[in-house]
Order: structure tokens, then C-alpha cells, then sequence
């Protein structure tokens, strides 16, 4: 049986102040729904995700500010950082962590600057909201193996497919000056090459 994340709820002590925010992010307004006084669901959907965060009145018991650690995936950190600062998000700088493996609770073990090797999953950055729920930002370009099932490749958005074809532009043109001829089965080699990007199975040479 598929189970799928749908929700993440996060506790806010201002709904339109957090509405306010969110939607300046650019993440879709997908509801509003106050049903009286003291009950009041708002729900917004990061772009490009299939889970969606909601925040409101009476929606939850923890306190405002105290969820931690959401993370979201781009595949260009840089870019995101550059979006985040200008729709008013306050992003920290780039860091990696200094173990090279996801990254520590809170600051601890922050490096500056993304991986210096700019591994897939290695380069971070964070945020928070004006309660203080915190987010992470964290740079995918490659799946480890069996992150995907490679029968089942799919793309969230025009963004996410745009990025995935201008990697494997990339890639092609190495190909070629590899082997020194144009490919006239570019496509072919394209789709290959996204497939196994996205499943984290063997790049095509």
C-alpha cells in the first residue's frame, strides 16, 4: 500500500502574517477555510511539491515556532538562495556540514560555501518563517540507487524537467567530445540519461 506525505502542519501565532509570507515565497494558495472564530485551516504547497504545509488556528498543539528540520529539495542552491533573499525569506548563506553526511542538528558543524566537491545532497541552506519554524534547503541533482524506480520517472514541474534537459545537454555535449561524432540519437541518450539521473542507476557514458 502507497503512503504518501501529504501534510506537514506547522504552528503559527499570526495566520495572515504566515499567509502573508508563504505566498510571497511563491508557494501556491491551495486553501482558506475558516469555519468560525476559533477554527481556521490555511493550506499552501512549496512549488514543484506533492506535500503541502498548513498553518491556522486551533490546528494543531504545538506551540508557534517549534517545528524543525522541513526540508525541501531544489536542484540549484545557489538560484534558491537568490529567489528566497528576494521574496523576503532571510535565507542563512550556503553551508555544507563538515561530517559530509545530511548535516548536523541546529548550526552545528556548518562549513560555508556549498560542497566543494558539489555533490548531489551535500549543499544546504536554511530559513525560517516568522514564527521560527525552520527550513532546510537541500541541493538534489542525482538519486542515490533505489530512490526511484526508474519505471516511473516523472517530473513535479516545468522547472524540475528544464533542469533535468539542461543536465543532460551537459552531459551530451561530454559525451560527444568524447567520442569525437555527433550523436543523431541525442533524444535517445537524453531520455537514458534522465532516467538514470532521477532512479540514481548508472549514468550512460
Amino acid at each position: 500500500m502507497d503512503m504518501k506525505l501529504e501534510v506537514v502542519v506547522v504552528p503559527v501565532s499570526d495566520v495572515d502574517r504566515a499567509k502573508d509570507f508563504y505566498t510571497a515565497l511563491g508557494w501556491r494558495l491551495d486553501a482558506d477555510v475558516p469555519t468560525d472564530d476559533s477554527f481556521r485551516v490555511v493550506q499552501v504547497t512549496p512549488p514543484g511539491s506533492p506535500a503541502s504545509v498548513i498553518f491556522g488556528t486551533n490546528v494543531t498543539e504545538q506551540a508557534p515556532g517549534t517545528a524543525r528540520g522541513l526540508h525541501l529539495v531544489v536542484d540549484d542552491i545557489e538560484a534558491a538562495h537568490t529567489e528566497l533573499k528576494r521574496n523576503g525569506a532571510d535565507p542563512s548563506e550556503i553551508f555544507h556540514d563538515a561530517g559530509g553526511v545530511f548535516h548536523h542538528g541546529g548550526t552545528d558543524a556548518r562549513v560555508p560555501g556549498p560542497d566543494p566537491q558539489r555533490g548531489s545532497y551535500g549543499s544546504f541552506l536554511s530559513f525560517s518563517d516568522p514564527d521560527g519554524n525552520g527550513y532546510v534547503l537541500q541541493e538534489i541533482t542525482t538519486r542515490l540507487p533505489g530512490r526511484l524506480d526508474p519505471s516511473t520517472t516523472a517530473y513535479a514541474s516545468v522547472d524540475d524537467l528544464a533542469g533535468a534537459l539542461r543536465r543532460a545537454a551537459a552531459a551530451h555535449g561530454e559525451h560527444e567530445a568524447r567520442t569525437g561524432a555527433e550523436d543523431p540519437d541525442w533524444p535517445d541518450w537524453y531520455a537514458r540519461y534522465m532516467v538514470a539521473e532521477q532512479s540514481g542507476t548508472e549514468l550512460p557514458e
